[in-house]
């Protein structure tokens, strides 16, 4: 079979979701991938749904335009909030979010039918991970916590200092120090898997740790198949970027979440507001 050589849209409020898209680029070496991250409007966890809706579907209007054959939402706070308005718009391109991999993922983990979320603001105020997750099994417990820090911490590469344990103790030990507590952590954003050492001190190594970004990766190689949309294996694939603020900056944060270089002259600046 030829496969089906277009690319696969990822878009994010930023550079988190280049966790998603290195977890995509491991698992799927043959596909080709256009990232887009609003930068010059994150973060998205603080703003109204309404807000997040209409740059969701600005920002997938620029890969439909691309000619994408799948749109990944790597951002928790558009998934939890857009998804259902986006695969009704873009119909029939397959979009896929984060939540439902990593809620699927959390009840496959848990022992003791205990789960702890922690997100953004606006993902834990939805209540988008335990509406997914009780959809699924009715009787999981789900705590949730809200560990906005976070974000800025990953976004300064202070993956593994000493303020980052403090901001990991200060949120996690609450959830964690008592009898009865969860034992499976979902990371619910895409920035979190950077700092999965400094939660991981906080915790305890009993606690599993659910990355949204390989969940996410997962969901989307079975859809792919599924769909008969995979590429022909041989050669290797492609990643693009769109940004829409400071290239430059893009492409030195977003290194610490993709793991490798990004040349900042190969990402383009584009403006959401008129589509």
């Amino acid at each position: 079979m030829p496969g089906d050589p277009r690319p696969i849209g990822v878009f994010d409020s930023g550079m988190g979701g280049l966790t998603v898209l290195r977890a995509l680029m491991a698992r799927l070496p043959n596909e080709h991938f256009v990232y887009l991250g609003d930068t010059a409007r994150l973060p998205y966890g603080t703003k109204s749904a309404e807000t997040v809706q209409a740059y969701a579907l600005q920002a997938t209007r620029l890969l439909i335009e691309e000619g994408v054959k799948m749109l990944v939402i790597a951002c928790n706070t558009a998934s939890a909030v857009a998804l259902y308005l986006l695969q009704e718009a873009w119909e029939p391109v397959p979009v896929i979010g984060v939540i439902e991999p990593g809620a699927r993922a959390g009840i496959a983990a848990t022992r003791n039918g205990r789960i702890a979320v922690i997100a953004t603001e606006g993902t834990v105020r939805g209540g988008a991970y335990a509406r997914a997750i009780h959809r699924l099994k009715r009787d999981v417990e789900v705590v949730q916590q809200p560990c906005q820090v976070f974000v800025a911490l990953a976004e300064e590469g202070w993956t593994d200092s000493p303020v980052t344990v403090a901001a990991a103790e200060r949120y996690l030990k609450p959830l964690f120090g008592g009898k009865g507590a969860p034992d499976t952590l979902v990371l619910g954003c895409t920035h979190f898997p950077v700092l999965a050492a400094s939660i991981r001190k906080s915790v305890g190594d009993d606690v599993a740790l659910v990355d949204s970004a390989e969940t996410a990766a997962t969901a989307v190689a079975a859809a792919l198949d599924e769909r008969k949309l995979a590429s022909a294996p041989g050669y290797p694939g492609q990643a693009r970027f769109f940004a829409t603020d400071s290239p430059q900056r893009f492409a030195r944060v977003g290194e610490i979440f993709l793991g490798r270089p990004i040349d900042a002259r190969q990402v383009e600046l584009v403006d959401l507001r008129a589509l």
